[in-house]
C-alpha cells in the first residue's frame, strides 16, 4: 500500500486503485495529465508504476508528430520526463521533497510507432540534506530500439530545509 505522506504516495495510491479496473491505465494517466496539463497534452499511457519504477508509452499519431513524420523531440522530452519523475517521486520518501533543475536528452534516431520509456529511480543514501540526483529514462520504439535517452536531474531536501 502506498505512503501518502510520502511525495508520490497520493500518485502510488491512485495507480494501486485505478490500475487493476477495466479502463484503469487511461484513467489513472488522465488523472496524472491534470495534476501535470502540460505533461498529460501528449496523451502518454502509463503502463506500469512500482515505487522507484515506471513505464509509460506514447502512441505515434499525427498531434505528437514533425514536420518529418516522426514523433517531434518535444513529445519525446515530454515522455521521458513524466517517466523519470513517476519513477522518482514514487522512490521518495516522507519527509523528502524534489523539484527537476535539469534535463538533458540524446536523440539516437527518428522516432515512430508505439514508443515505451522506463526509468528506474533510486536512492544512494538518506537524504539528511539537499543535494542533486539523477534519474535516467530510456526510450525505445516497438523493435526494442533505443530513440532517446533521458538525464533528468533533480534537487532533492528534507522538508523544512
Amino acid at each position: 500500500m502506498a505512503d501518502l505522506a510520502s511525495p508520490g504516495g497520493r500518485i502510488l495510491a491512485a495507480w494501486q486503485r485505478l490500475a487493476p479496473l477495466a479502463g484503469g491505465r487511461t484513467l489513472f494517466s488522465l488523472f496524472l495529465g491534470r495534476l501535470a496539463p502540460y505533461t498529460g497534452s501528449i496523451g502518454a499511457r502509463c503502463e506500469e508504476l512500482r515505487p522507484g519504477h515506471a513505464r509509460w508509452t506514447l502512441r505515434d499519431r499525427r498531434r505528437v508528430r514533425n514536420h518529418l513524420r516522426s514523433v517531434h523531440a518535444v513529445a519525446l522530452v515530454n515522455l521521458a520526463e513524466v517517466t523519470s519523475g513517476t519513477a522518482m517521486l514514487t522512490a521518495l520518501p516522507p519527509g523528502v521533497r524534489g523539484i527537476v533543475t535539469g534535463l538533458d536528452i540524446t536523440y539516437h534516431k527518428k522516432a515512430r510507432g508505439t514508443l515505451t520509456a522506463e526509468s528506474t529511480a533510486s536512492l544512494a543514501a538518506p537524504v539528511d540534506v539537499a543535494r542533486e540526483e539523477s534519474v535516467t529514462a530510456v526510450v525505445r520504439d516497438a523493435a526494442g530500439d533505443v530513440v532517446a535517452e533521458a538525464r533528468v536531474r533533480w534537487r532533492l531536501s528534507p522538508v523544512g530545509a
